[in-house]
């Protein structure tokens, strides 16, 4: 009896609803008995003992972190893919027919923002929608620097197209022919939608093949294309039957198939039976407008609604894309800020111009060797001559000197041009190596 006892007070300690039962029994003496009653106490200390068991089995059981194992896998899977691969999955909004597509807006928040508008998943669009984005799509003579603002989500952009666009804005103007004339494959003086194609063999450069496991490859096609298998080499079995996706053509670039739709470049370029062809002057605005509108985001979100930024914000955005750590960051802009003794501010005539140049530094760098020769730092007057060489245009004295205050290290008046390209570098590919 007393080791049952023992056990009772024991179990009682441990678990909350024995002591109260035990209180409330303890003032009734004919309830104080019959709980005092050898196979009650039995009973209460067998319920207790399987309660705490199980209590103590739940508290160790492995625990299962499936959001946690989900990022993890999803990190995993994003290693395998290029920076513009992941960038485009990242903010591409909706989808038709298993194949993602970026809208306008998409698009312009991916070159702009460093992380897409928060939505729980991608929209499916029906054909009957896709039938009436052709009719949100201005023809090419209406074109502005306001096309992709203005369309919003009423139209879609395919990945290789994607990749076109990003091409286009780091094209400096005078290389807008050379790309035109890569475009006019015979010749004419005219691309038409089928010419148009060529953009894939363009594009053929930063796509390099990769070894891949069996599960990426798979992902990929989902997710891009179901000519991943043709590009990288994987062709359909002899006597394969035809499967549902036959009529989706190899589009030679591996990321995105010929899909049955045509996307907003499409009928923008070709109009909505895609009989139009393309002229250089048509295609010439096209890309000045769009690297425009892209300068006119950046620009606004600094100045807002002034016609000028501050020199520090002008840095800011020269430095937004670039790979410097917090301290050499910080370092840029205090020099700046203790050697601009007035502040002038800086239009968007001169930012945008500025932005042409940083397109030309290739040709910068080359004249930069061949003037130098040994590398040397290179004076204001130096630079504002290299400049007008590249371009053709000279750069206002006042954003000279400000570039000379961010890049300058030690004040004496000569850029280091080897770093300073380096750093624009990243600017001017928007932190895609």
């Amino acid at each position: 009896m007393a080791m049952y006892t023992n056990r009772v007070v024991r179990c009682s300690k441990t678990n909350p609803f024995f002591t109260v039962l035990s209180r409330n029994f303890g003032n009734n003496s004919s309830a104080r008995k019959w709980y005092q009653h050898p196979t009650v106490r039995y009973i209460c200390l067998v319920s207790g003992g399987l309660l705490a068991f199980t209590a103590a089995t739940y508290r160790n059981r492995p625990k299962v972190y499936a959001l946690q194992l989900r990022k993890d896998e999803i990190a995993d899977k994003a290693i395998k893919l290029t920076a513009r691969e992941r960038r485009f999955i990242k903010f591409a909004s909706v989808e038709f027919d298993g194949q993602i597509y970026m809208t306008p807006q998409d698009f312009l928040e991916s070159v702009v923002e460093q992380e897409p508008r928060p939505r729980l998943k991608r929209k499916s669009l029906t054909h009957a929608e896709i039938q009436q984005l052709k009719d949100y799509t201005p023809p090419l003579k209406h074109g502005s620097s306001q096309l992709f603002r203005s369309l919003r989500d009423k139209g879609i952009i395919s990945y290789t197209e994607y990749l076109f666009l990003l091409s286009v804005l780091t094209k400096p103007h005078s290389g807008f022919r050379i790309a035109f004339n890569m475009f006019d494959t015979d010749g004419n003086q005219r691309v038409d939608k089928d010419e148009f194609l060529v953009i894939r063999q363009l594009l053929g450069g930063s796509l390099k093949d990769r070894d891949l496991d069996e599960a990426t490859r798979q992902a990929m096609e989902k997710i891009f294309s179901f000519a991943w298998k043709g590009k990288r080499g994987i062709e359909s079995k002899e006597g394969e039957e035809p499967g549902e996706h036959d009529d989706y053509v190899d589009d030679e670039q591996g990321l995105q198939r010929k899909h049955k739709v045509d996307t907003t470049l499409q009928i923008h370029f070709f109009g909505k039976k895609g009989d139009k062809d393309l002229q250089y002057d048509g295609f010439y605005n096209f890309m000045k407008n769009l690297q425009t509108e892209v300068l006119e985001l950046e620009f606004c979100e600094f100045s807002k609604g002034h016609e000028r930024i501050s020199e520090v914000d002008f840095a800011k955005i020269l430095l937004r894309y670039t790979y410097l750590d917090t301290d050499e960051y910080d370092n840029y802009l205090d020099r700046l800020l203790d050697r601009e003794a007035k502040e002038k501010g800086v239009s968007f005539d001169e930012f945008r111009q500025f932005c042409q140049f940083l397109n030309n530094l290739d040709d910068f760098s080359i004249a930069m060797r061949m003037y130098t020769l040994a590398d040397q730092p290179i004076s204001k007057d130096e630079f504002s001559r290299a400049v007008k060489i590249c371009t053709g245009s000279e750069l206002n004295s006042h954003l000279i000197d400000t570039v000379f205050a961010i890049f300058d290290e030690d004040g004496d008046g000569l850029l280091s041009y080897k770093e300073f390209i380096a750093i624009m570098k990243d600017r001017v590919h928007r932190g895609f190596k």
